[in-house]
């Protein structure tokens, strides 16, 4: 049982997917415009259904909005269906994005997919914040502040740390070099967003040297960098 929250300005088809997944044990909770949307996500669903479509705060402005503070999984529903509105969707912290008109049985099985993968090992804090975050062989430990491949500690450095923190807290959520550097390095900070290249590299050179065989992180050309779902 997960409790889902459906932002669609559309109410029959709320309605539709409300009975269908509620059918199946979860808890649903609706938002019929963006405003209500952006208020509810604040209850920490385990995922969010979002169409882009929808008067005043489109589905977009939305997921910029909580995509700091919510962590579930974002899966976008649009009746857009061109490559740059699909990966404007995923640059903004979608996981996944469904042109409609769609097939039920289809969204239902992402749905299922996407929470399978949020329950991978995530322990809470009584801050109910993050503590331990595993992926495959690999574990970020944001209390001791370290990354462990089979418990074996790779080193990073500060800022080598910060990013991974960073990507693997939003995993599938794609982030420009932009919105790295500001984020970690911050807004004043002297330089420019070229180092975060260099840096996104030797993490990757030290993964490796524990984990050949795995890419827990992915280029994505043309946009940023993600932080891969591996079970």
């Amino acid at each position: 049982m997960s409790r889902i929250l459906i932002i669609d300005d559309e109410e029959d088809l709320v309605t539709l997917l409300k009975d269908s997944l509620e059918s199946r044990g979860h808890i649903v909770s609706v938002a019929y415009d963006g405003e209500s949307g952006v208020r509810k996500a604040q209850e920490q669903p385990d995922l969010i259904i979002l169409d882009v479509m929808m008067p005043g705060i489109n589905g977009y402005e939305v997921c910029r909005k909580i995509r700091d503070v919510v962590l579930c999984p974002v899966i976008f529903l649009s009746a857009k269906q061109s490559e740059a509105d699909k990966i404007k969707g995923l640059a903004l912290g979608g996981d996944d994005y469904i042109v409609k008109p769609f097939s039920l049985k289809e969204l239902l099985a992402r749905i299922d997919a996407h929470l399978r993968r949020e329950k991978r090992a995530i322990f809470l804090n009584n801050s109910n914040k993050r503590i331990l975050i595993s992926f495959g062989r690999l574990s970020v430990d944001l209390k001791s502040r370290q990354v462990m491949i089979d418990g074996d500690v790779v080193p990073l450095t500060k800022k080598e740390f910060d990013i991974v923190e960073l990507l693997s807290l939003h995993p599938g959520q794609v982030f420009s070099k932009e919105q790295i550097y500001e984020k970690v390095w911050g807004y004043d900070a002297e330089g420019d967003c070229s180092t975060v290249t260099e840096h996104v590299k030797n993490i990757r050179a030290k993964l490796a040297e524990f984990d050949s065989n795995t890419e827990y992180i992915s280029t994505v050309w043309g946009i940023g960098y993600r932080f891969n779902k591996i079970m």
